[in-house]
């Protein structure tokens, strides 16, 4: 994808057809790190390939572990179970899991690594995650707490117990909770509060790591132990990505169309999957919305709300802010520019007013979005029920879907 721009023609028939989304970024990241960590060739299918991804397998490769690609599904990853001193920093654009689950997984190098992104990820906060491993005595630092970050690490991750404050990111917990495997005594890792962002993705990471291996265990609402195991390396299937199937099932719903994702709803394990139980109720969506645990479905369900017949209130969704941009803002400010008043943001809250009188309109609209793939993709949703929806700089939806307006078009969703 090299257009500047696309812009929708709204279809006059209900979208119709089999899509497959792609593997989960979650899982994929989660999967390829955990194999780079461990002995043996790992056979890693319906894996996602994304700019994402590409970020993380380019960090292995760089030290030293084997990422092979030989299908457009599937990774073979060989390791013996130790990372070692990259040549240059480790680029990882603006991917904010490899970021973070690398930053975690350098202590275990005996060296220093240097990790670093584009503009928009020098903007995302990674200073919890640091404190955490300085208080185990890693020499973890960052001048602005935000990318770039240096590691000096020794080659070990220390036992003992780590404190943290996952208010802003889940991620943090699940870098820690996946290098402390490779710890030399128990790992204990302990909430400093109540708040966790999207606390469903630890969830996806402790079942990943006890799939490569690793013992673990919650041992309290915010607690959880890690024993000393390592990882050992094992064939792993990915699941679609639920973030992605958001975007299909808000198009069936808009245009009252049947989409096929080849897996039904309830098979999924990713938190964004509960979503889909709001869009099953659209047009009649509740009147307020927490968002807290499936944050990535938030820009799906703005837009959905837009064409719903009551106003929606979003909560929970401070986090938002930190995301690939301050998502909030973007979705309050681009709802409003389809339509004024349309929607506004309300401290942390987002308010979407809803008017379904939308649908059917002629409201040229040039979206701006933030090099953020998921304002992209669901700003396109708008697109369907209304004409003259122009989305800039498209291609940014290969951070996580690289196959996004093939997928439209195959539905019959013209492009132009």
């Amino acid at each position: 994808m090299t257009s500047l721009a696309l812009t929708l023609v709204p279809p006059a028939h209900p979208l119709i057809g089999r899509v497959q989304p792609p593997g989960s970024k979650s899982i994929t990241n989660r999967a390829l790190l955990l194999a780079g960590l461990a002995h043996g060739t790992s056979h890693l299918r319906g894996a996602l390939k994304s700019d994402d991804t590409a970020y993380m397998a380019r960090a292995l490769r760089q030290m030293g572990v084997t990422v092979a690609e030989p299908d457009a599904t599937s990774f073979v990853v060989t390791g013996d179970g130790t990372l070692r001193p990259p040549t240059g920093s480790l680029f990882l654009g603006n991917a904010g899991t490899a970021t973070r689950f690398l930053t975690a997984a350098a202590a275990l190098v005996a060296g220093p690594v240097v990790l670093d992104g584009d503009a928009h990820m020098r903007k995302r906060p990674i200073a919890p995650l640091l404190t955490a491993l300085r208080s185990l005595g890693v020499d973890a630092t960052s001048p602005t707490g935000c990318p770039p970050v240096t590691v000096h690490g020794t080659g070990h991750f220390p036992g003992g117990r780590i404190e943290i404050d996952a208010g802003l990111s889940s991620q943090y917990v699940s870098a820690l909770l996946m290098a402390a495997a490779c710890a030399a005594a128990p790992v204990d890792i302990v909430l400093t509060g109540t708040e966790i962002g999207a606390k469903g993705y630890v969830t996806l990471t402790t079942a990943a790591m006890q799939a490569f291996g690793a013992q673990v265990s919650q041992t309290g609402p915010g607690a959880w132990r890690i024993t000393p195991s390592g990882y050992q390396a094992t064939d792993y299937l990915i699941e679609p990505d639920a973030s992605a199937a958001t975007y299909l099932w808000a198009a069936e719903k808009l245009t009252g169309g049947a989409i096929d994702l080849g897996v039904p709803a309830t098979a999924f394990t990713q938190p964004d999957a509960r979503a889909y139980d709001f869009i099953a109720q659209f047009p009649c969506l509740p009147p307020v919305i927490d968002g807290a645990q499936m944050q990535d479905a938030i820009p799906t369900l703005a837009v959905l709300a837009a064409f719903n017949a009551t106003p929606v209130r979003f909560t929970g969704i401070a986090n938002l802010r930190v995301k690939e941009c301050d998502r909030v803002a973007a979705l309050a400010t681009e709802l409003a520019r389809i339509r004024p008043g349309l929607a506004r943001e309300d401290g942390d809250d987002l308010l979407v007013a809803a008017d379904p009188g939308l649908a059917g309109q002629t409201l040229p609209t040039r979206i701006e979005t933030y090099a953020d793939h998921r304002i992209a993709m669901a700003f396109a949703l708008a697109g369907l029920k209304i004409a003259g929806i122009t989305i800039l700089d498209p291609a940014c939806v290969g951070k996580t879907y690289p196959g996004y307006w093939d997928a439209l078009r195959a539905l019959g969703v013209t492009l132009i």
